[in-house]
């Protein structure tokens, strides 16, 4: 019997996809807790319609994941921060400062998680801090430069 299964089901199948189970699995388990449904012509065209769409979807977030992605690398931010002796921050550099002169910067809102800085930045400099913007796509370099505050544009 076809299915169309509406959740993950163990070793038969992922959420949206058309499967080919035994009729009394379909009818003693499957479709009384409305794990799936019966295959009918207009549900499995819905179901494609549905996951070509989803694709598609997919594929226009990967293609302006990677428009960000060229556009980060050519970005260069300047963050300004309270300097001390021997030229080390009070405080430090994290990565939601990174985040915010980002968007401060170029208007492009990145998730703090996604700013991938190891450890805190402590003091003045240049860094090559990576930036994850899509899944299906390589991480984009962000060149920061952290200044002593003052001599920042």
């Amino acid at each position: 019997m076809e299915v169309i299964l509406l959740k993950d089901v163990e070793k038969v199948g992922k959420k949206g996809e058309i499967a080919s189970v035994a009729d009394g699995h379909a009818r003693n388990f499957l479709l009384p807790r409305k794990l799936a449904e019966t295959a009918t012509p207009g549900r499995v065209a819905a179901v494609t319609r549905t996951m070509e769409e989803k694709a598609a979807r997919e594929r226009r977030e990967a293609e302006r994941a990677e428009e960000v992605r060229d556009l980060l690398g050519k970005t260069v931010l300047t963050i300004p921060a309270p300097v001390g002796t021997g030229e080390r921050l009070f405080g430090s550099i994290t990565n939601q400062d990174v985040a915010d002169a980002l968007y401060a910067a170029r208007k492009i809102r990145v998730d703090k998680r996604k700013v991938l800085l190891e450890d805190p930045i402590k003091t003045v400099g240049t860094y090559m801090i990576p930036v994850d913007v899509h899944q299906t796509v390589e991480p984009a370099e962000l060149k920061v430069i952290v200044v002593p505050r003052g001599s920042a544009e």
